[in-house]
């Protein structure tokens, strides 16, 4: 399981790309995150999150009809969630190159 203090701040981050992806609501992304190692990850975490990425403008939501039950919410990404998202990427890449420097010696 990674570290709570590891994820904060990069979990927002992996949502919006879980989003850009496809239209998509709180349970499927749920499940999105436990197949790419997120493990432990509840929803009761998640849904905070896309309130807050909602409340910022960097996604939208849209109730629709569901085959299996009530209605679900689904969220896309908006345009400024797209730049976010690739102000995020350019930033990981720097931090990722930076770790890599110091744990590998300049590889």
């Amino acid at each position: 399981m990674i570290p709570s203090q590891m994820l904060k701040g990069i979990l927002e981050s992996c949502i919006l790309k879980i989003i850009s992806s496809k239209e998509t609501y709180g349970y499927e992304i749920s499940q999105q995150l436990k197949k790419y190692g997120f493990s432990g990850i509840s929803e009761g975490t998640i849904y905070p999150l896309l309130l807050r990425l909602e409340k910022n403008d960097l996604i939208k939501a849209k109730y629709r009809e569901s085959a299996l039950g009530p209605k679900r919410k689904y969220f896309s990404i908006t345009q400024a969630g797209e730049k976010e998202l690739e102000t995020f990427v350019n930033n990981w890449q720097e931090l990722n190159h930076a770790v890599n420097q110091l744990f590998h010696g300049g590889e």
